[in-house]
């Protein structure tokens, strides 16, 4: 069973917690070097070094479903036994995986609302099996907890699909819509401003609809302007380390937060719309393998900025201007106004702990009071619960907490 008693909002925050972690870790790397090392490795063909290492960051991103699925069993305190199981059942049914007579090949991280989906199904397997399987535990537990959850997975992933192709076919509709124009460019960038905070994946959606031209600029102008938001909005309650993950690419690491905040959808429509407003005059495009990672390791101004018939000059301003300084302005001036106006509160962009809350209370504190119970303890200021003394074990007790299966995975400082 659970460490602690769970309700389905305390269980829906653990695993929200284990995949923005997860997101993070895996995305990341790619996402701030990735064209950096594309362009080291044009720039010096004779240098095998920068087409190794970019090789080595995009498939750190493919490892995406085994790190979340990992990360939430750490947050339901498993074993490592466990959490192995539910990271591989994670990885099967994310979709990152596509099997044919010739083989199976990787397609990409997964859809992330299924990678999520399997995971939960394997928690809940795996603790309701608790020691069932006694000493067999080894010999059964892989099979039973990772193949029925990664058969579940498999099992709903085209049923999730629907989803993300849901959500392309009204993207696609507005960019067909003859006589929408500069609205068109709107709604779309607010779309995907809001899109990118939540478990949907933009690049799912841009390559399922092969979204091109103006259409596409809106979507990786729209992502540009949440990064900004989010930047605004984590500024004073993150500490450094979330904030600019957020904005270098990160995103989805606020999905728990808009899940339980909806009005964190506010500022992102607001903002990308405004923005998507001067991308559309400024003649924005993109392309489908661009559009869903807007700003992040600058792949999508990167691609505006090869369609733009300017000079040099004029198109790094046009670009800087459209995916830097217009959002992070609109971000921070329309975020002040809503807290001035009580609309909603800066501890909405609180970033979750990334330790297993262990009540519901506990799971809505900020990331930054954690790390003051920390220096507290640290600094020897903290009130420390006493101890009960220990129980008499009997042998088969000892025997038990001797086995390797038991050993806690409560080393949330792991997850960051």
């Amino acid at each position: 069973m659970f460490d602690t008693p769970m309700t389905p909002k305390l269980f829906l925050d653990r695993v929200l917690n284990g995949a923005a972690v997860g997101i993070v870790v895996g995305l990341i790397p790619n996402a701030i070097t990735g064209e950096l090392f594309k362009f080291l490795a044009r720039t010096f063909p004779s240098i095998d070094l920068f087409t190794t290492l970019s090789q080595v960051v995009i498939g750190l991103q493919f490892t995406v479903p085994v790190i979340v699925g990992v990360l939430i069993g750490m947050q339901f305190a498993m074993t490592a036994v466990q959490t192995v199981i539910i990271g591989t059942a994670t990885f099967v049914g994310s979709g990152a995986m596509s099997f044919s007579p010739d083989g199976v090949m990787l397609v990409g991280i997964g859809d992330l609302i299924n990678t999520m989906i399997t995971a939960s199904v394997a928690v809940l397997i795996l603790a309701w099996m608790g020691n069932r399987l006694g000493s067999l535990t080894v010999l059964f537990l892989p099979i039973i907890g990772g193949g029925i959850a990664g058969l579940v997975g498999i099992l709903l992933l085209p049923y999730v699909r629907y989803i993300t192709t849901g959500i392309g076919a009204l993207v696609n509709a507005i960019a067909v819509q003859e006589g929408l124009g500069l609205i068109a460019f709107v709604l779309i960038a607010m779309i995907f401003s809001v899109m990118i905070v939540s478990p949907i994946s933009t690049v799912g959606v841009c390559l399922a609809i092969g979204i091109s031209g103006p259409a596409a600029g809106a979507a990786s102008v729209g992502i540009g302007a949440a990064a900004a938001v989010l930047l605004a909005g984590s500024l004073r309650v993150n500490n450094a380390g979330v904030t600019w993950s957020t904005f270098l690419g990160a995103m989805k690491m606020m999905m728990g937060n808009l899940l339980k905040y909806p009005i964190m959808a506010l500022p992102l429509m607001v903002v990308g719309g405004l923005t998507g407003l001067v991308g559309g005059l400024l003649n924005i495009t993109g392309t489908a393998e661009t559009a869903g990672f807007g700003q992040s390791g600058l792949v999508g101004p990167i691609a505006a900025a090869k369609d733009l018939d300017a000079s040099p000059i004029a198109t790094l301003g046009i670009v800087v201007l459209v995916y830097f300084v217009a959002p992070i302005i609109l971000a921070f001036a329309f975020h002040a106004l809503c807290v001035r106006t009580g609309i909603y509160s800066p501890s909405i962009f609180a970033f979750t702990p990334q330790g297993a809350p262990v009540s519901e209370g506990q799971a809505d504190e900020p990331l930054e009071s954690v790390a003051r119970e920390d220096r507290d303890a640290l600094d020897g200021t903290a009130t420390t619960a006493p101890q009960t003394p220990d129980t008499p074990q009997t042998a088969a007790d000892r025997e038990t907490a001797q086995t390797p299966a038991s050993v806690s995975a409560d080393a949330e400082g792991d997850a960051r």
